[in-house]
């Protein structure tokens, strides 16, 4: 199982190391569900980064251009038009067994999470290709799913043109 140890270890220091619960308290009482632990965990030690000029995550106490909950509203309003349903495999939301969208990259794809269909249900990781009407089901946690992205493994989202040398992050300003 991955461990924040081992993303760390991969991605480097994090610096946000971001304490305060009630960003996200708002955030998930607005949207209905509590995010799972890992993604809180490594979005709160990292906040809102640029991972190896690709992968963009936020943090939901960052300022408007880099808010986690105000991409979220954005993307869900995309994600839910007539023409954009055809490219995930069931609908975004909060509801068990939808697509909660919680990260983009530069090379056009879209990262959610999928919503348990119960308590003992684990979070999966769905990724959308915009290019094509494809999307991959990982049957991973979002902490399994970055570390393998981090290692250079297939996870929709590949690694070896933009990290060639160790995986690396920038803070987004």
């Amino acid at each position: 199982m991955a461990t924040f140890a081992e993303i760390r270890a991969l991605l480097g220091e994090s610096r946000f190391n971001w304490a305060d619960p009630a960003p996200w308290i708002e955030m998930e009482r607005e949207f209905g569900i509590e995010f799972p632990a890992d993604f809180r965990e490594i979005v709160d030690a990292y906040g809102s980064v640029q991972i190896n000029n690709q992968l963009y995550l936020e943090h939901p106490a960052g300022h408007l251009l880099h808010s986690l909950g105000e991409s979220i509203r954005g993307d869900l309003e995309l994600w839910r038009e007539e023409d954009m349903v055809e490219y995930l495999p069931s609908p975004a939301g909060a509801n068990p067994g939808e697509l909660m969208p919680v990260a983009t990259a530069a090379t056009g794809e879209s990262v959610f999470l999928r919503v348990p269909d119960g308590f003992s249900s684990p979070w999966r990781v769905v990724v959308a290709e915009l290019d094509s009407p494809a999307w991959t089901l990982h049957e991973m946690t979002f902490g399994e799913w970055l570390l393998a992205y981090l290692r250079g493994e297939d996870v929709t989202v590949c690694t070896r043109n933009f990290a060639p040398g160790r995986p690396f992050f920038e803070p987004l300003s």
